[in-house]
Protein backbone atom coordinates (compact mmCIF):
# COMPACT_ATOMS: atom_id res chain seq x y z
CA UNK A 1 0.00 0.00 0.00
CA UNK A 2 3.13 2.41 1.18
CA UNK A 3 4.58 1.87 -2.29
CA UNK A 4 1.70 2.50 -4.24
CA UNK A 5 0.89 5.69 -2.15
CA UNK A 6 4.33 6.87 -2.92
CA UNK A 7 3.50 6.46 -7.34
CA UNK A 8 0.29 7.71 -7.01
CA UNK A 9 1.95 11.13 -5.03
CA UNK A 10 4.77 10.97 -7.91
CA UNK A 11 1.74 11.00 -10.57
CA UNK A 12 0.53 13.59 -8.86
CA UNK A 13 3.02 16.10 -9.99
CA UNK A 14 4.54 15.93 -6.27
CA UNK A 15 8.00 15.81 -6.11
CA UNK A 16 8.88 12.76 -3.69
CA UNK A 17 12.45 11.44 -3.40
CA UNK A 18 12.80 7.78 -2.95
CA UNK A 19 15.24 9.13 0.29
CA UNK A 20 11.86 11.38 1.58
CA UNK A 21 10.06 8.07 1.21
CA UNK A 22 12.26 5.46 2.94
CA UNK A 23 12.41 8.17 5.70
CA UNK A 24 8.31 8.41 6.11
CA UNK A 25 8.68 4.26 6.01
CA UNK A 26 11.38 4.84 8.88
CA UNK A 27 9.11 6.96 11.15
CA UNK A 28 6.21 4.48 10.46
CA UNK A 29 8.71 1.66 12.19
CA UNK A 30 8.96 3.67 15.34
CA UNK A 31 5.24 4.25 15.56
CA UNK A 32 5.59 7.85 15.33
CA UNK A 33 1.96 7.85 13.21
CA UNK A 34 -0.16 6.08 16.35
CA UNK A 35 -3.16 3.88 15.81
CA UNK A 36 -5.34 6.60 13.67
CA UNK A 37 -5.66 7.78 10.03
CA UNK A 38 -5.16 11.49 11.22
CA UNK A 39 -1.83 10.69 12.55
CA UNK A 40 -0.94 8.96 9.57
CA UNK A 41 -1.90 11.92 7.06
CA UNK A 42 -0.14 14.27 9.42
CA UNK A 43 3.28 12.52 9.43
CA UNK A 44 3.05 11.09 5.55
CA UNK A 45 2.42 15.16 5.20
CA UNK A 46 5.38 16.10 7.34
CA UNK A 47 7.97 13.35 5.77
CA UNK A 48 6.80 14.17 2.12
CA UNK A 49 5.48 17.30 1.21
CA UNK A 50 8.45 20.08 1.23
CA UNK A 51 6.22 22.91 -0.39
CA UNK A 52 2.42 23.99 0.90
CA UNK A 53 1.25 24.55 -2.45
CA UNK A 54 1.17 20.74 -3.00
CA UNK A 55 -1.06 20.00 0.16
CA UNK A 56 -4.08 20.03 -1.72
CA UNK A 57 -2.85 17.36 -3.94
CA UNK A 58 -1.32 15.00 -1.32
CA UNK A 59 -4.90 15.29 0.80
CA UNK A 60 -6.47 13.83 -2.80
CA UNK A 61 -3.87 11.24 -2.82
CA UNK A 62 -4.03 9.88 0.28
CA UNK A 63 -7.57 10.06 0.37
CA UNK A 64 -7.91 7.99 -2.94
CA UNK A 65 -4.98 5.38 -1.47
CA UNK A 66 -6.20 5.16 2.01
CA UNK A 67 -10.07 5.16 1.13
CA UNK A 68 -12.12 2.34 2.98
CA UNK A 69 -9.02 1.65 5.82
CA UNK A 70 -11.80 3.53 8.29
CA UNK A 71 -15.53 1.67 8.07
CA UNK A 72 -16.98 4.00 10.79
CA UNK A 73 -16.84 7.80 11.79
CA UNK A 74 -16.10 8.81 15.62
CA UNK A 75 -19.67 9.65 15.51
CA UNK A 76 -21.36 6.51 14.91
CA UNK A 77 -18.50 4.50 17.46
CA UNK A 78 -19.73 6.93 20.29
CA UNK A 79 -23.65 5.83 18.95
CA UNK A 80 -23.12 2.50 18.94
CA UNK A 81 -24.89 1.99 15.81
CA UNK A 82 -23.01 -1.61 14.57
CA UNK A 83 -21.62 -1.57 10.93
CA UNK A 84 -23.55 -4.30 9.72
CA UNK A 85 -26.68 -2.64 10.60
CA UNK A 86 -25.68 0.31 7.38
CA UNK A 87 -23.91 -2.89 4.96
CA UNK A 88 -24.99 -1.39 1.46
CA UNK A 89 -26.43 -4.56 0.25
CA UNK A 90 -28.83 -3.29 -2.49
CA UNK A 91 -30.46 0.31 -3.64
CA UNK A 92 -34.58 0.86 -2.99
CA UNK A 93 -35.63 2.12 -6.21
CA UNK A 94 -38.98 3.86 -5.80
CA UNK A 95 -41.73 5.05 -8.62
CA UNK A 96 -42.91 8.85 -7.80
CA UNK A 97 -46.39 7.17 -7.00
CA UNK A 98 -44.46 5.29 -3.94
CA UNK A 99 -42.94 8.39 -3.04
CA UNK A 100 -45.71 10.55 -3.04
CA UNK A 101 -47.21 7.69 -0.58
CA UNK A 102 -43.98 8.36 2.14
CA UNK A 103 -44.96 10.63 4.51
CA UNK A 104 -42.47 12.89 6.43
CA UNK A 105 -42.12 12.46 10.57
CA UNK A 106 -43.53 15.52 11.36
CA UNK A 107 -40.69 18.08 12.41
CA UNK A 108 -37.12 18.00 13.32
CA UNK A 109 -38.23 17.58 17.18
CA UNK A 110 -40.51 14.47 15.88
CA UNK A 111 -37.80 13.17 13.84
CA UNK A 112 -34.86 13.49 16.94
CA UNK A 113 -37.20 12.31 19.33
CA UNK A 114 -37.78 8.79 16.86
CA UNK A 115 -34.61 8.54 16.54
CA UNK A 116 -34.02 8.63 20.40
CA UNK A 117 -36.46 5.39 20.47
CA UNK A 118 -35.22 3.65 17.36
CA UNK A 119 -31.81 3.51 19.30
CA UNK A 120 -33.05 2.19 22.58
CA UNK A 121 -34.86 -0.31 21.00
CA UNK A 122 -33.41 -2.19 18.12
CA UNK A 123 -31.36 -4.85 18.59
CA UNK A 124 -29.95 -6.40 14.77
CA UNK A 125 -29.60 -5.36 11.43
CA UNK A 126 -32.59 -4.06 9.28
CA UNK A 127 -32.74 -4.04 5.44
CA UNK A 128 -35.38 -2.63 3.11
CA UNK A 129 -37.97 -1.89 5.81
CA UNK A 130 -39.95 1.40 7.01
CA UNK A 131 -38.95 2.03 10.66
CA UNK A 132 -35.75 0.65 11.85
CA UNK A 133 -31.94 1.46 11.17
CA UNK A 134 -30.88 -0.01 8.31
CA UNK A 135 -30.12 0.46 4.28
CA UNK A 136 -32.51 0.38 1.41
CA UNK A 137 -35.84 1.27 2.66
CA UNK A 138 -37.93 3.69 3.18
CA UNK A 139 -37.31 4.43 6.87
CA UNK A 140 -36.10 7.65 8.00
CA UNK A 141 -32.79 6.34 9.93
CA UNK A 142 -30.37 4.83 7.80
CA UNK A 143 -28.66 4.79 4.34
CA UNK A 144 -29.34 4.24 0.67
CA UNK A 145 -33.19 4.56 0.70
CA UNK A 146 -35.48 6.94 0.36
CA UNK A 147 -37.71 9.16 2.92
CA UNK A 148 -38.53 12.87 2.32
CA UNK A 149 -37.02 13.76 5.64
CA UNK A 150 -34.74 11.68 7.44
CA UNK A 151 -31.35 11.45 9.25
CA UNK A 152 -28.38 9.66 7.04
CA UNK A 153 -26.36 7.42 8.48
CA UNK A 154 -23.02 6.01 7.25
CA UNK A 155 -23.29 6.58 3.78
CA UNK A 156 -20.96 8.36 1.57
CA UNK A 157 -22.39 10.69 -1.12
CA UNK A 158 -26.01 12.15 -1.42
CA UNK A 159 -28.37 10.69 -3.22
CA UNK A 160 -31.63 12.49 -2.91
CA UNK A 161 -30.51 15.58 -1.26
CA UNK A 162 -33.12 15.81 2.07
CA UNK A 163 -31.21 14.40 4.61
CA UNK A 164 -32.49 16.66 7.57
CA UNK A 165 -29.04 15.27 10.13
CA UNK A 166 -26.12 13.82 8.67
CA UNK A 167 -24.34 11.41 11.17
CA UNK A 168 -21.10 11.05 10.13
CA UNK A 169 -17.60 13.26 10.79
CA UNK A 170 -17.06 14.47 7.68
CA UNK A 171 -13.76 15.87 6.38
CA UNK A 172 -13.73 18.94 3.22
CA UNK A 173 -11.11 20.04 1.75
CA UNK A 174 -9.81 24.11 1.28
CA UNK A 175 -10.18 24.73 -2.18
CA UNK A 176 -6.81 25.04 -4.51
CA UNK A 177 -5.96 28.78 -5.07
CA UNK A 178 -3.24 27.57 -7.48
CA UNK A 179 -5.81 25.90 -9.73
CA UNK A 180 -4.27 26.51 -13.30
CA UNK A 181 -7.52 28.83 -15.10
CA UNK A 182 -8.88 26.94 -18.33
CA UNK A 183 -9.81 30.46 -19.63
CA UNK A 184 -8.86 34.00 -18.88
CA UNK A 185 -12.93 34.89 -19.38
CA UNK A 186 -13.52 34.17 -15.72
CA UNK A 187 -10.86 36.67 -14.85
CA UNK A 188 -12.52 39.50 -17.51
CA UNK A 189 -16.25 39.15 -15.53
CA UNK A 190 -14.80 39.95 -12.44
CA UNK A 191 -12.81 42.70 -13.35
CA UNK A 192 -16.06 44.81 -13.59
CA UNK A 193 -15.62 45.14 -9.89
CA UNK A 194 -12.55 47.04 -10.15
CA UNK A 195 -12.50 50.61 -8.26
CA UNK A 196 -9.27 51.73 -8.69
CA UNK A 197 -7.53 54.38 -6.53
CA UNK A 198 -4.07 55.89 -5.35
CA UNK A 199 -2.98 54.74 -2.28
CA UNK A 200 -0.10 54.04 -0.39
CA UNK A 201 3.64 55.34 -0.18
CA UNK A 202 4.33 57.49 -3.43
CA UNK A 203 6.83 55.41 -5.10
CA UNK A 204 5.67 55.28 -9.03
CA UNK A 205 6.93 58.41 -11.31
CA UNK A 206 4.49 60.67 -11.84
CA UNK A 207 5.18 61.35 -15.81
CA UNK A 208 2.71 63.70 -16.20
CA UNK A 209 3.31 65.86 -13.14
CA UNK A 210 6.11 65.70 -13.73
CA UNK A 211 6.88 67.37 -16.98
CA UNK A 212 3.86 69.95 -15.67
CA UNK A 213 6.49 70.96 -12.70
CA UNK A 214 9.97 71.45 -14.58
CA UNK A 215 7.97 73.12 -17.33
CA UNK A 216 6.78 75.85 -14.78
CA UNK A 217 9.66 76.37 -12.74
CA UNK A 218 12.43 76.19 -15.07
CA UNK A 219 14.44 72.92 -13.65
CA UNK A 220 14.15 69.41 -13.16
CA UNK A 221 10.98 68.76 -10.69
CA UNK A 222 10.39 64.93 -10.25
CA UNK A 223 7.11 64.08 -9.23
CA UNK A 224 5.90 60.54 -7.45
CA UNK A 225 2.44 59.47 -6.92
CA UNK A 226 1.07 55.90 -5.41
CA UNK A 227 0.38 53.04 -7.44
CA UNK A 228 -2.85 53.02 -8.96
CA UNK A 229 -4.87 49.81 -7.42
CA UNK A 230 -7.62 48.27 -7.16
CA UNK A 231 -9.60 49.43 -4.32
CA UNK A 232 -12.31 46.96 -4.19
CA UNK A 233 -12.55 45.21 -1.14
CA UNK A 234 -14.30 41.42 -1.28
CA UNK A 235 -15.50 38.94 0.92
CA UNK A 236 -15.89 35.91 -0.42
CA UNK A 237 -18.01 32.58 1.80
CA UNK A 238 -17.55 29.63 -0.17
CA UNK A 239 -19.61 26.64 0.36
CA UNK A 240 -17.65 23.28 0.74
CA UNK A 241 -18.35 19.47 0.87
CA UNK A 242 -21.64 17.50 0.54
CA UNK A 243 -23.36 18.15 -3.18
CA UNK A 244 -20.42 21.21 -3.58
CA UNK A 245 -18.12 18.45 -4.54
CA UNK A 246 -19.48 18.07 -7.42
CA UNK A 247 -18.70 21.65 -8.62
CA UNK A 248 -15.19 21.64 -7.19
CA UNK A 249 -13.22 22.35 -10.31
CA UNK A 250 -15.45 25.44 -11.09
CA UNK A 251 -15.43 26.83 -7.84
CA UNK A 252 -11.44 26.22 -7.66
CA UNK A 253 -11.12 28.71 -11.10
CA UNK A 254 -13.40 31.32 -9.21
CA UNK A 255 -11.34 31.21 -6.51
CA UNK A 256 -8.26 31.34 -8.29
CA UNK A 257 -9.40 34.56 -10.80
CA UNK A 258 -10.73 36.28 -6.93
CA UNK A 259 -7.27 36.03 -5.42
CA UNK A 260 -5.17 37.22 -8.94
CA UNK A 261 -7.75 40.00 -9.41
CA UNK A 262 -8.92 41.41 -5.69
CA UNK A 263 -5.72 42.40 -3.65
CA UNK A 264 -8.65 42.91 -0.82
CA UNK A 265 -9.70 39.94 -0.28
CA UNK A 266 -10.84 38.05 2.66
CA UNK A 267 -12.25 34.48 1.92
CA UNK A 268 -13.90 31.50 4.59
CA UNK A 269 -15.67 28.31 4.50
CA UNK A 270 -19.20 27.48 5.35
CA UNK A 271 -21.02 24.29 5.00
CA UNK A 272 -24.89 24.13 3.44
CA UNK A 273 -26.05 27.61 4.83
CA UNK A 274 -23.73 30.18 7.03
CA UNK A 275 -24.33 30.11 10.22
CA UNK A 276 -22.67 31.68 13.74
CA UNK A 277 -19.00 30.33 12.68
CA UNK A 278 -17.08 30.29 9.45
CA UNK A 279 -13.42 28.75 8.71
CA UNK A 280 -10.14 29.74 6.57
CA UNK A 281 -8.63 26.11 6.84
CA UNK A 282 -11.36 23.11 6.46
CA UNK A 283 -8.93 20.33 8.00
CA UNK A 284 -8.83 22.72 11.10
CA UNK A 285 -12.64 23.69 11.05
CA UNK A 286 -13.35 21.94 14.19
CA UNK A 287 -10.34 23.25 16.42
CA UNK A 288 -9.85 27.12 14.16
CA UNK A 289 -13.18 29.01 13.17
CA UNK A 290 -13.94 32.64 12.79
CA UNK A 291 -17.39 33.82 14.26
CA UNK A 292 -19.50 35.17 11.63
CA UNK A 293 -20.01 38.44 13.95
CA UNK A 294 -16.69 39.21 13.90
CA UNK A 295 -17.04 39.65 10.05
CA UNK A 296 -20.05 41.90 10.75
CA UNK A 297 -18.60 43.94 13.33
CA UNK A 298 -14.66 44.11 11.47
CA UNK A 299 -15.53 44.58 7.80
CA UNK A 300 -17.41 47.82 6.40
CA UNK A 301 -20.55 48.14 5.14
CA UNK A 302 -19.06 48.99 1.60
CA UNK A 303 -17.24 45.72 1.47
CA UNK A 304 -18.52 43.57 -1.48
CA UNK A 305 -20.30 39.94 -0.45
CA UNK A 306 -19.45 37.09 -2.53
CA UNK A 307 -21.14 33.47 -1.85
CA UNK A 308 -20.65 30.85 -3.37
CA UNK A 309 -22.94 28.01 -3.03
CA UNK A 310 -25.52 25.80 -4.63
CA UNK A 311 -27.98 26.30 -1.62
CA UNK A 312 -29.04 22.79 -2.36
CA UNK A 313 -30.62 21.21 1.44
CA UNK A 314 -32.98 20.33 3.71
CA UNK A 315 -35.49 23.28 4.37
CA UNK A 316 -34.76 22.22 8.26
CA UNK A 317 -31.83 23.78 7.64
CA UNK A 318 -32.44 27.19 6.83
CA UNK A 319 -35.67 27.57 9.20
CA UNK A 320 -35.42 25.81 12.27
CA UNK A 321 -32.43 26.34 15.52
CA UNK A 322 -31.01 23.05 15.93
CA UNK A 323 -31.58 22.58 12.05
CA UNK A 324 -27.78 21.97 10.56
CA UNK A 325 -26.79 19.00 9.52
CA UNK A 326 -23.58 18.93 11.01
CA UNK A 327 -24.20 20.88 14.83
CA UNK A 328 -27.15 22.19 16.75
CA UNK A 329 -27.30 25.97 15.64
CA UNK A 330 -29.03 28.26 18.08
CA UNK A 331 -30.49 30.48 15.59
CA UNK A 332 -31.88 29.68 12.29
CA UNK A 333 -29.66 29.40 8.94
CA UNK A 334 -31.92 32.86 7.44
CA UNK A 335 -31.56 34.74 10.68
CA UNK A 336 -27.77 34.91 9.84
CA UNK A 337 -28.47 35.29 6.37
CA UNK A 338 -30.62 38.35 6.27
CA UNK A 339 -28.20 39.68 9.03
CA UNK A 340 -25.17 39.55 6.37
CA UNK A 341 -27.01 41.19 3.52
CA UNK A 342 -28.26 43.91 5.70
CA UNK A 343 -24.49 44.38 6.63
CA UNK A 344 -23.41 44.04 3.34
CA UNK A 345 -25.75 45.40 0.87
CA UNK A 346 -23.68 44.60 -1.72
CA UNK A 347 -24.58 41.13 -1.98
CA UNK A 348 -24.18 38.60 -4.89
CA UNK A 349 -24.97 34.68 -4.33
CA UNK A 350 -22.98 32.84 -6.90
CA UNK A 351 -24.63 29.15 -7.61
CA UNK A 352 -22.77 26.55 -9.76
CA UNK A 353 -26.03 24.95 -10.51
CA UNK A 354 -27.56 25.53 -13.95
CA UNK A 355 -29.88 28.29 -13.39
CA UNK A 356 -32.83 25.94 -14.93
CA UNK A 357 -32.36 23.54 -12.48
CA UNK A 358 -32.87 26.17 -9.54
CA UNK A 359 -36.78 25.37 -9.59
CA UNK A 360 -35.93 21.42 -8.81
CA UNK A 361 -34.77 22.13 -5.04
CA UNK A 362 -36.65 24.02 -2.66
CA UNK A 363 -34.11 25.29 -0.66
CA UNK A 364 -32.65 27.38 -3.94
CA UNK A 365 -35.76 29.19 -4.15
CA UNK A 366 -35.88 30.16 -0.29
CA UNK A 367 -32.55 31.32 -0.48
CA UNK A 368 -33.06 32.80 -3.57
CA UNK A 369 -36.00 34.82 -1.57
CA UNK A 370 -33.52 35.87 1.20
CA UNK A 371 -31.17 37.31 -0.75
CA UNK A 372 -33.51 39.57 -2.70
CA UNK A 373 -32.90 37.67 -5.67
CA UNK A 374 -29.24 38.39 -5.96
CA UNK A 375 -28.38 35.28 -6.94
CA UNK A 376 -26.44 34.27 -10.41
CA UNK A 377 -25.48 31.09 -12.63
CA UNK A 378 -21.93 30.13 -12.32
CA UNK A 379 -21.45 30.68 -15.94
CA UNK A 380 -19.59 34.06 -17.55
CA UNK A 381 -22.75 35.87 -18.23
CA UNK A 382 -24.03 35.29 -14.51
CA UNK A 383 -20.62 36.54 -13.21
CA UNK A 384 -20.81 39.66 -15.44
CA UNK A 385 -24.36 40.43 -14.29
CA UNK A 386 -23.16 40.07 -10.65
CA UNK A 387 -20.33 42.09 -11.31
CA UNK A 388 -22.45 44.86 -12.44
CA UNK A 389 -25.16 44.80 -9.63
CA UNK A 390 -22.43 44.87 -7.14
CA UNK A 391 -20.38 47.82 -9.19
CA UNK A 392 -23.83 49.97 -8.86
Amino acid sequence: MFLRFFGALREAGIPVSLREHLGFLDALSHDLAGRELDGLHGLARTCLVKDERFFDRFDRVFGEVFRGVENLSAAMEQADIPAEWLAKRFQRLLSDEEKAAIEAMGGLDKLMETLRQRLAEQKGRHEGGSKWIGTGGTSPFGADGYNPEGVRIGQDANRNFRAVKVWDRREFKDLDGEAEIGTRAIKVALRRLRRFARTGAPDELDLDGTIDGTARQGWLNVRMRPERRNGAKVLLLLDVGGSMDWHVGVCEELFSAARAEFRRLDHFYFHNCVYERVWRDNRRRRTESTPTLDLIRSLPADTHLIVVGDASMSPYEIVSPGGSVEHINEEAGEVWIRRLAAHFPKLAWINPLPEEQWGWTHSVGMVRRLVEDRMYPLTLDGLERAMRALAR
